[in-house]
């Protein structure tokens, strides 16, 4: 069955999820969940694949080991693809995004020496400026409060190097369209534009031969 978007059920579940984080609501509504909110999504990343390569579902449970938030299930349904990219679905809206999030160490290194060079950080800033334009926010998730080792303070580029990984993504809002196929018009729009970024950090950072500190 061709996607057609997720239905005011599955920002319903949700809602009620947010409001009620417990096993007895998940049991009591997990047929919605199956139906309104993970089938969708397994139905998006199916027809994601021959352009974006196959995608994998995140678990709806909270890892709450170290955490002193002990709510058992994530308010929101999450999934990566293999050529890079990040779809995100909640009672908020849609959320689509593409990058390198927490890069090991020798990937931080090579990061960081690319955007100082001033052909490629040039490149970098450029694609960002890009992005901005089409409304998508350039930034990095975890940054240092100043210049890291090695880099002068008064390096123009400053903001890039502080950061420990660098992510574009765009949120949309509930609306009507999320019950449509123009949910993965967006979606298939925002990873054409964002390619370009994912590009440069395959280019000039690309994998850890470490053991991997999150999703690329």
């Amino acid at each position: 069955m061709a996607f057609s978007g997720w239905p005011i059920e599955a920002v319903e579940f949700y809602q009620g999820l947010a409001a009620d984080n417990s096993k007895t609501y998940w049991t009591a509504h997990r047929s919605v969940y199956e139906t309104s909110v993970y089938a969708p999504m397994a139905g998006l990343l199916a027809e994601l694949t021959d352009e974006f390569g196959g995608g994998r579902i995140s678990r709806p449970y909270r890892d709450v080991r170290f955490s002193k938030d002990k709510s058992p299930y994530k308010t929101g349904i999450y999934a990566t693809l293999e050529r890079g990219g990040y779809v995100r679905f909640s009672a908020e809206g849609l959320t689509a995004g593409t990058g390198y999030y927490l890069m090991a160490p020798d990937q931080l290194d090579r990061y960081r020496r690319a955007v100082a060079d001033d052909v490629p950080g040039a490149d970098l800033v450029a694609i960002i400026g890009r992005l901005d334009a089409k409304q998508i926010t350039v930034s990095g998730t975890a940054s240092l409060k100043s210049a890291p080792k090695g880099y002068p303070r008064d390096h123009p580029r400053i903001d890039l190097l502080c950061h420990k990984d660098l992510i574009a993504w765009r949120d949309w809002p509930v609306a009507a369209w999320l019950g449509t196929a123009a949910a993965k018009k967006r979606v298939v729009e925002f990873l054409r534009t964002a390619a370009p970024l994912h590009a440069w950090l395959d280019e000039r950072v690309g994998p850890s031969t470490a053991e991997p500190a999150g999703w690329r």
